[in-house]
């Protein structure tokens, strides 16, 4: 039961790792392409709608979160009308969450071998 326990509240702590990651790299990638205002609200818009569009991919299908969260980025991104072309966009977004996903899964399965239950 203990394990249980400790299992749950790691994947709560590596839900929250993931939203930081996807929200640190909407903040780079914002920098990068010249966004100078608010950019910490921007990439909170940003990355709460993308982290949205990878968990609905998630519990429909795990290959849904490579469209949806993408999709997610791509279609916020617009809204704060970056300099940046449609299919970098894209692109952009599904790096952020590819690289998000890799690391955070990475961390967990560390997590889930060191308790034991992998």
């Amino acid at each position: 039961m203990f394990y249980r326990l400790i299992t749950v509240v790691g994947g709560l702590i590596f839900v929250v790792a993931l939203y930081g990651l996807v929200w640190f790299f909407c903040k780079q990638f914002l920098q990068k392409h010249g966004v100078t205002e608010q950019v910490s609200d921007r990439a909170t818009e940003l990355a709460t709608w993308t982290f949205a569009g990878i968990s609905v991919g998630l519990v429909l299908v795990v290959l849904g979160a490579f469209v949806l969260g993408p999709w997610a980025f791509y279609r916020t991104l617009r809204g704060h009308d970056a300099p940046v072309s449609d299919a970098a966009a894209i692109w952009w977004g599904f790096g952020i969450v590819t690289a998000s996903l890799l690391l955070t899964a990475t961390g967990f399965m560390g997590f889930l071998k060191l308790v034991g239950a992998y």
